[in-house]
């Protein structure tokens, strides 16, 4: 009788052990039942970083890029991410301070970003050349263009804004249509206004014409009035202000009560729509030798939409070129197979016009634009609109 119900026992627990034994996980769905899962599955990760100024006077730009790069990250990653893995970004503030700049540099590097973007002011962009150029980090340079970036490149940063040698054929083409034979230039001193006023004088001089004032201001100065006169009485038929638009609307306003009336452009450092809503009916008719803005971009009504969608405003002056500098970077990853620094360095070099927002891409030996991509803009309205 213990026999057989100790053989009983065991009959049921070997029934007990094969139904748990055959029970085995769902399957996920597959393509041609079931409902594909609406987020991509991803085997990890790839790291950028992120080097704006989101603090101090040009904050607005940089913050502008920053949400432009993460509008690009969400695209990418819903379709997949790169290389199978997620984009994701960390920050660096340079504050548009050489200081600040190095120590964003620095804090990237040791968070092992794969790659960087970003670079708005130049005299806050080229302090970190060495820096990513020693730890072999690829810096896709979004908005900074000076041509002492060129000079000082390692060779590990890539320019996709024009770079200054671009702008000042752009303004001197934009005088000499206005009928510009005298002109007078204001920069402040930093790394980009001053790089540019050079260029532009020098373009200007060859091309025949005549440099009647060549002037520097402090940033934050509030009163013009002394630059103001100098300007009347030099007998400038334009002036060429190669700074940041804060400043820059202050000094238009004061030239116009001032009573000068001659021509009136501004460098891509101003092509914010706050330059002309600071300097009100002073800025009508001023005109700006500007980057592509992606209100005159036809590729960039979707982009647009999801920028207002996502942040509730406007996309401001260098948001397409961000966007578009994370499209560069995604596809070189894609291109060089892994994030290995040397591949990824090829890649880039080797981009053979890439299309994005702003136009294709292609560099020279030096790492910068093959094709000027500048536009120029005139106040109307107090807004930009595109001079044909």
């Amino acid at each position: 009788m213990k026999k057989r119900l100790w053989i009983f026992a065991f009959v049921i627990l070997l029934i007990l052990s094969g139904v748990i034994g055959c029970s085995q996980p769902a399957a996920p769905p597959s393509g041609g039942g079931g409902e594909e899962s609406e987020a991509p599955e991803f085997d990890g990760e790839i790291l950028l970083g992120i080097m704006v100024p989101v603090t101090g006077s040009e904050a607005t730009y940089g913050k502008d890029m920053e949400n432009a790069m993460k509008i690009a990250a969400d695209e990418i990653n819903a379709a997949g991410g790169v290389l199978g893995k997620e984009i994701k970004f960390t920050l660096g503030d340079d504050g548009c301070d050489p200081q600040m700049c190095t120590a964003a540099a620095s804090k990237l590097v040791s968070s092992e970003v794969v790659a960087v973007l970003g670079g708005y002011c130049s005299g806050a962009t080229i302090p970190a050349l060495k820096i990513y150029g020693d730890a072999k980090i690829p810096f896709v340079i979004t908005a900074a263009n000076s041509t002492q970036i060129i000079d000082e490149n390692p060779g590990w940063a890539y320019m996709i804004n024009s770079p200054g040698y671009h702008q000042a054929d752009a303004a001197s083409d934009c005088f000499e249509e206005l009928g510009v034979e005298k002109l007078a230039f204001v920069h402040q001193g930093d790394g980009f206004s001053e790089n540019l006023a050079e260029l532009t004088r020098d373009e200007w001089k060859d091309r025949g014409h005549e440099v009647v004032a060549y002037d520097v201001v402090n940033k934050g100065e509030q009163d013009f009035s002394s630059l103001v006169t100098k300007i009347r009485s030099s007998g400038a038929e334009g002036v060429y202000w190669t700074a940041y638009h804060a400043d820059g609307a202050l000094l238009i306003k004061q030239l116009r009560q001032g009573g000068y009336t001659g021509e009136i452009t501004v460098a891509d450092g101003s092509s914010s729509v706050q330059l002309l809503e600071i300097a009100g009916s002073a800025g009508e008719g001023v005109y700006c030798t500007s980057p592509p803005v992606v209100d005159f971009l036809p590729k960039a009504k979707q982009f647009i939409s999801a920028y207002n969608a996502k942040y509730g405003q406007e996309p401001g002056p260098y948001a397409g070129l961000a966007y578009d500098g994370v499209y560069l970077m995604a596809d070189a990853i894609e291109r060089a197979g892994s994030t290995d620094p040397d591949a990824m360095r090829e890649a880039l070099s080797a981009t053979d016009n890439f299309e994005t927002l702003s136009g294709a891409i292609a560099f020279t030996p030096k790492n910068v634009l093959e094709e000027s991509n500048f536009i120029t803009i005139k106040g109307e309205g107090g807004k930009w609109v595109l001079v044909d």
